[in-house]
């Protein structure tokens, strides 16, 4: 069993995760890698993925779009632009959004609407790959 250490995943709205966790495996730009104790010091760009914690109670999965993570010898620091647990999404409702959302994209009447239309689009779709449905 890895030895623990602390870790914490905050997004701008809360703070999702801290405590003594065993491995982390973070969604970085350049792939995925795996945290465990005595990590060499890292940073990295998150891409949108899904960081799988596991801590010797429980393991708990959560969607993260944007950010960094930051692997120091004080453990491992996730600062999420967006994050959310798995367990809270919804695949039904997910999908009644992103039908929405492609109607707002077909609908809009100015660059910019289709800006903001498209981007929601887009990070829907990046949920629905997380859940993999």
């Amino acid at each position: 069993m890895p030895a623990p250490f602390p870790f914490e995943l905050v997004s701008p709205e809360k703070l999702l995760f801290t405590g003594e966790v065993e491995a982390v495996v973070v969604p970085g730009t350049e792939g995925e890698f795996t945290v465990l104790k005595d990590h060499a010091p890292v940073m990295s760009v998150l891409k949108p993925g899904v960081v799988e914690i596991e801590a010797a109670t429980a393991k708990t999965r959560l969607f993260v779009r944007g950010g960094f993570a930051d692997v120091s010898s004080k453990g491992l620091t996730i600062l999420a632009e967006y994050a959310i647990p798995l367990e809270e999404l919804d695949a039904a409702k997910l999908d009644a959004d992103l039908k929405n959302a492609e109607e707002d994209l077909a609908d809009a009447k100015d660059d910019e609407a289709r800006r903001r239309a498209g981007e929601k689009r887009d990070q829907l779709n990046e949920l629905r790959i997380a859940l993999k449905i």
